[in-house]
């Protein structure tokens, strides 16, 4: 099945929707499916700006009402301000949702830091079966600070640590119901029993490591499994590290540390 959207950097915090198809409820629906409330990936966005990117549309015609995108986006932790590359009747329909007419290509930073960009899959709903739809997002990653967050109190149900543009080095237990994210590694020098999800960002390089491994869920650059099957027994509670496979699959590896 075809992307509806893709998202785009534009100027962080600034990021831009890019509209695949004239069907407006289609994207609705993939956008809350990636990004909503009961999604798996509920907090991926943190308020960031956005702008609706008509421009592979050319002059085909949007019959449907933008107001449910524009509330399915909220929803997702997004803000809708503007849009581009529209046609005339394209930009009639955004206009009367409030939205602001931007530049075809917005100013952006010539600061070297902004320069960088990434490209990761997103994350996907949580399922072992192979993934139904892969969508791309391509977002500039400023990381200032530290590279690495160090936590030295256990995590306990309901609590969410994001160690963004960064590794993770947890110090004590991630209990079952709590997550741990990183856009970089995730160490866990205890046992890990809840959720973890390394290279949030897209770093199919991203590995997770725990000195006892019995996670809810675990997820690398996107690619999921969880708990519903069961590890093998030399990995389940046992030392171990999780990578992708380097083949193309974009498959879980389970392997144990020698003690």
């Amino acid at each position: 099945m075809a992307n509806s959207f893709e998202i785009k950097s534009a100027q962080l915090p600034l990021v831009a929707l890019l509209l695949k198809t004239p069907d407006i409820a289609q994207i609705t629906a993939d956008a809350m499916a990636q990004f909503g409330p009961d999604s798996a990936s509920p907090d991926f966005f943190d308020q960031d700006a956005l702008v609706l990117d008509f421009s592979q549309l050319s002059h085909q015609a949007v019959n449907q009402n933008l107001t449910t995108l524009i509330q399915a986006l909220i929803s997702c932790r997004l803000k809708p301000i503007a849009f581009r590359n529209a046609s005339p009747d394209q930009s009639t329909l955004a206009l009367a949702c409030g939205l602001l007419e931007a530049p075809v290509e917005l100013p952006r930073s010539k600061t070297a830091s902004q320069k960088k960009s990434t490209e990761k899959s997103m994350p996907e709903p949580v399922r072992e079966v192979t993934r139904e739809v892969v969508k791309e997002v391509i977002r500039e990653v400023s990381v200032p600070g530290p590279a690495t967050m160090v936590i030295d109190k256990p995590l306990r149900s309901g609590q969410k640590i994001y160690a963004r543009g960064a590794d993770l080095v947890v110090l004590a237990m991630v209990n079952m119901g709590a997550e741990v994210v990183a856009d970089g590694n995730i160490h866990v020098y205890a046992p890990l029993r809840g959720k973890a999800m390394a290279g949030a960002s897209g770093n199919t390089q991203a590995r997770i490591f725990s000195l006892c491994l019995e996670p809810e869920l675990i997820s690398i650059a996107g690619v999921y499994r969880t708990s519903e099957n069961p590890l093998s027994k030399d990995i389940q509670g046992k030392p171990a590290q999780v990578r992708l496979s380097n083949d193309g699959q974009d498959k879980l590896l389970f392997e144990a540390l020698s003690s």
